[in-house]
């Protein structure tokens, strides 16, 4: 609450530049009211936005993401524990958040990464943090075991060449601004095929 009052003059005009960023982030399903997340009326979410924003902060804030791995935190003498579980079972492991209302039940949102792959899994509603803990490590164990990651095109690489009217050139090479990449079932990956759909069939120079 200091903080938001800090940042933005107040609660309320924090909960509206939340906002502004979780529709930036594309979370369809989630209005903030409050800095806190306590429960209060108009103030919701879903898990899969959860996650949506768990993605977000990993790739747009890598610098800080290390402090979601901290098994403990020491202040004034005080020791606080972590209290996502999964940190001390899992080594591979590293965030992100726990959670706990009376409408929402116990909550955890966490991310895994195992040999250059990454999950991250949300589970909402269980009814302790022993459960919340066992219920994320098995929708992550069902991830990495049935999915794999698989990169079509790297940022750079040249997919395809176009023709090119009225130009010095009679084509220009033409490919993907990030790399392009799809999660696929194991048991299916080798089934699927890449195919490049242009929006025109030329360019118009210059």
């Amino acid at each position: 609450f200091a903080l938001a009052e800090h940042l933005a003059g107040g609660e309320d005009t924090f909960a509206a530049l939340m906002n502004q960023e979780a529709k930036r982030l594309g979370l369809a399903n989630t209005h903030f009211v409050n800095a806190t997340g306590w429960p209060a009326a108009d103030h919701y979410s879903s898990a899969l936005d959860m996650a949506k924003l768990a993605r977000a902060i990993i790739l747009e804030d890598p610098e800080h993401y290390s402090l979601y791995a901290e098994k403990e935190f020491v202040w004034n003498d005080i020791r606080q524990p972590n209290r996502n579980l999964l940190l001390w079972r899992d080594p591979t492991v590293d965030g992100l958040k726990t959670g706990h209302t009376d409408e929402a039940g116990y909550c955890l949102v966490a991310s895994a990464k195992r040999d250059g792959q990454r999950m991250i899994a949300a589970v909402f509603g269980t009814d302790s943090e022993a459960a919340r803990a066992t219920e994320t490590a098995k929708l992550l164990a069902y991830g990495f075991n049935f999915f794999d990651s698989k990169i079509f095109f790297t940022r750079g690489q040249e997919v395809e060449t176009v023709p090119v009217w009225k130009g010095a050139a009679r084509t220009v090479k033409v490919g993907v601004a990030a790399d392009f990449a799809a999660v696929l079932s194991k048991r299916t990956a080798g089934a699927f095929q890449s195919r490049v759909v242009l929006a025109e069939s030329a360019v118009i120079a210059p």
